[in-house]
């Protein structure tokens, strides 16, 4: 059982406002664990105890840890302070408010679609982002010239290396499925990784789009949409 924390503080970590905003909402009974109203800003209550809590009349969001599976649209960018449109104009304004905040476990650029793990877990965050775990992302990739045929053989030898990069890739796995098309199964994620290996070798990304992390697939999620993961789904996390 997580330690208890002040009511007002636990709102306030989890963006509803600063204390002292949320604290007046509480006086004013806008917060109800269970059947029962409570006004004690003080109150110590246990964060684990969402399930049945309610602030002005809404269920209150998880608590941290909290994980989310995104499927990340074209044209967001996986930042919370650039220009343009960001992955946190996707989930509730105050999730950007959060504290510990949420962030992208593997960032996909901006013209990059799929899935996108969001987590304010830092233990798991560097986890799933380190290069020693060996984390599978699997990708659906779309390209501008068809495909030579020996696309497979050089990403899979371990030697290949992308330009100004003098370390060798990790070998990676590429499946053909068309003249232009196929899906590359990476166990890293250096910078533009696939993008910069398609140039390597002449050729242009058109579309590029994340189906799998680990054991955690894209299905039955619309594009901008999110769900929060529950512990099945973490133990999916590090399965291949």
């Amino acid at each position: 059982m997580a330690k208890k924390i002040r009511l007002d503080r636990l709102l306030a970590n989890m963006g509803y406002g600063s204390r002292k905003e949320v604290g007046r909402a509480v006086k004013e009974r806008a917060f109800q664990l269970g059947d029962r109203v409570i006004t004690d800003i003080s109150y110590l209550i246990d964060p684990d105890c969402s399930d049945g809590a309610r602030f002005f009349d809404e269920p209150l969001d998880p608590a941290s840890p909290l994980t989310i599976l995104l499927h990340k649209p074209r044209g967001y960018t996986c930042s919370s302070d650039e220009d343009g449109f960001l992955v946190y104009d996707l989930l509730p304004p105050r999730w950007k408010l959060r504290d510990p905040i949420l962030s992208t476990a593997g960032r996909l650029d901006k013209d990059s679609t799929g899935l996108v793990l969001m987590t304010d877990d830092g233990q798991l965050l560097h986890k799933i982002i380190s290069p020693k775990t060996h984390v599978e992302k699997e990708y659906h990739v779309t390209l501008r010239d068809p495909l030579t045929g020996e696309e497979a053989g050089m990403f899979a030898t371990g030697t290949f290396c992308l330009r100004n990069d003098p370390k060798p890739l990790k070998p990676a796995i590429w499946k053909p499925s068309g003249e232009k098309t196929g899906t590359m199964i990476l166990q890293e994620g250096r910078y533009h990784q696939i993008r910069r290996m398609f140039g390597a070798v002449g050729n242009h990304v058109e579309t590029l789009h994340r189906v799998r992390l680990a054991g955690l697939v894209l299905e039955n999620l619309d594009e901008g949409k999110y769900r929060v993961l529950d512990q099945t789904d973490m133990a999916l996390l590090f399965k291949t």
